[in-house]
């Protein structure tokens, strides 16, 4: 064996491994693009947390805002939504779970859905649970709450399915007040 033979497996080595990390390399370029063209973009970002000024909500109406492409109903109930949406048994209801972002696993009671002791703020997303349309407000459908004229989704004033095909509670996001005024959403 000559000394030149030595070098050719060295250099054989190195060809290997060099051409085994540029691979990596590009592999993982490749790998992190592909990962990372999923996260959520700038502007969904933006808009994951918002404050929404109530300020202006008299007492029996609602305002609607939009929070990750979908609307979100804030409603300021007035003393008998309250009442009877407190007086409506769990045995009564479709879904018996609160569908509430902010006390998971919890039943559907009206307190568990309302975003204040007193029960006179509800923050629902404003989307059907059946087929994804956006309920009718102001005390529309047979219970006093939001009605969904697609296929006849009936909801209570808490946002609580109680007759038609929808399957489960309009949904509570996470929200908080953050003063007297302001509500945030996310």
């Amino acid at each position: 064996m000559s000394h030149a033979d030595d070098h050719v497996g060295t250099r054989r080595d190195f060809l290997y491994y060099a051409t085994a990390g540029a691979g990596a390399v590009a592999a993982g370029a490749a790998g992190w693009t592909l990962v990372n063209q999923m996260n959520p973009s700038a502007d969904v970002q933006a808009l994951s947390s918002i404050q929404v000024d109530v300020s202006g909500v008299e007492l029996g109406t609602q305002l609607t805002v939009k929070w990750l492409g979908k609307p979100v109903f804030i409603r300021r109930r007035t003393p008998d939504e309250i009442e009877a949406a407190r007086a409506v048994g769990l045995g009564e209801l479709i879904d018996q779970g609160a569908e509430n972002e902010n006390k998971p696993g919890e039943a559907a009671t009206d307190e568990n859905r309302a975003l204040d002791e007193t029960g006179e703020w509800l923050v629902m997303i404003g989307v059907c649970t059946h087929l994804g349309c956006v309920p009718i407000g102001d005390g529309a459908g047979d219970f006093g709450g939001w009605f969904c004229p697609c296929h006849g989704s009936h909801y209570d004033t808490a946002g609580r399915i109680r007759k038609g095909p929808a399957p489960r509670n309009l949904p509570v996001p996470i929200a908080e007040f953050v003063n007297e005024t302001t509500i945030q959403l996310g």
